[in-house]
C-alpha cells in the first residue's frame, strides 16, 4: 500500500476480479462499467438513477455490468466494490443483488463499512483472495466460474497489459483454434464478447495508477489505446468521468494493489 490516503481516509484494493473503493464519486455523469457496481453510503444516503428508468434511493444500491446509470451521494464520499463478471456463474450476481437490496440490506451495509475499515489494517498484506473478499464484504464466498484453460490463458495475456495491442487472432493461435472459434468459445465461457472484455480491462488498468502524477497521452500509449482521444472517450463511457478528473480527485486516494501491474507506467 502506498501511503496516501491515511487523512482523508480515501482507499481503493484492486484485485484482478474485484475492487474496493472509498472515495469520491465524481460529478453525476451517466457511466457504463463492465463489473457488477455495489454502491455503500459511508454517511446520509446514495441517489440511483439507471437507463432502464429506475430510480432508488438509500444507504445501498447494485448495479449490473454494463448497465448505464448515474450514482450520487449525500456525502463527499462513498464506497463502492466491484465484481466481475466473468469470475462468478451465471445468475450470481442478480441473486447477490437481490439479497443486499432485500430485508437484510441495512446487515450488508454494515459489513462493508466495516470491510472499509479493515483496510487500514491490511498493510502487510500484498495478496488477498476472492474467497476473503466476499468473506469481508458479503459474509461468505462467492461461487467461483469454472473456465475452460484456453479462455483463461487469454484473459491472463489480457491482464497483462502493454503497449501492444493483444488481439483474438493471437489468443486464438495460442490456444490452437481459428478465430471465429476462439471468439465464440470466449463468449461461451465468460458471457461477454472478447472486444467487449479487452476494452473494459485496459479501462480497468488505470486504476493502477490513479493518484501518481503522470503524463496521461504516455498513460493511454502504455495501456494500450491508439490514442488521446480513444483514450478519453473510453474513460468517460466507463466512468463517467474524463481521465483528468479521475486523477485530480485521486491525489488522496492510497491503493493497494494485489496481482501484478505490468504497464512502463507501473515502473515509472
Amino acid at each position: 500500500m502506498d501511503h496516501k490516503g491515511l487523512e482523508s481516509g480515501h482507499r481503493m484494493l484492486i484485485t484482478p476480479e474485484r475492487v474496493f473503493y472509498a472515495g469520491l464519486l465524481g460529478r453525476p455523469r451517466e457511466r457504463c462499467p463492465g463489473a457488477c457496481h455495489v454502491y455503500v453510503a459511508l454517511r446520509d444516503g446514495l441517489h440511483l438513477s439507471t437507463s432502464d428508468g429506475r430510480q432508488s434511493h438509500g444507504e445501498i444500491a447494485v448495479t449490473m455490468p454494463n448497465q448505464r446509470h448515474t450514482i450520487t451521494s449525500e456525502y463527499r464520499s462513498a464506497i463502492c466494490v466491484a465484481i466481475e463478471p466473468e469470475s462468478v456463474p451465471d445468475g450470481v450476481l442478480e441473486a447477490l443483488a437481490r439479497r443486499l437490496q432485500g430485508p437484510d440490506g441495512v446487515e450488508f451495509v454494515t459489513r462493508i463499512r466495516a470491510a472499509y475499515a479493515t483496510l487500514a489494517e491490511m498493510q502487510h498484506r500484498d495478496a488477498i483472495s476472492n474467497a476473503e473478499f466476499d468473506t469481508m464484504c458479503f459474509g461468505e464466498a462467492l461461487p467461483q466460474r469454472a473456465l475452460d484453460p484456453r479462455v483463461v490463458r487469454a484473459i491472463g495475456r489480457i491482464g497483462k497489459i502493454s503497449g501492444e495491442p493483444l488481439t483474438a487472432a493471437c489468443c486464438a493461435a495460442e490456444a490452437g483454434l481459428s478465430p471465429s472459434r476462439f471468439l465464440h468459445l470466449f463468449k461461451e465461457e465468460t458471457g461477454i464478447s472478447f472486444r467487449s472484455f479487452r476494452a473494459w480491462k485496459r479501462a480497468r488498468h488505470l486504476l493502477h495508477f490513479a493518484n501518481q502524477d503522470i503524463n496521461l497521452a504516455h498513460l493511454a500509449q502504455d495501456i494500450g489505446y491508439p490514442d488521446s482521444t480513444h483514450f478519453s472517450h473510453s474513460i468517460r463511457r466507463f466512468y463517467g468521468l474524463k481521465p483528468r478528473a479521475i486523477f485530480s480527485g485521486s491525489r488522496d486516494l492510497a491503493i493497494y494493489r494485489a496481482g501484478a501491474v505490468t504497464t512502463e507506467a507501473a515502473a515509472s
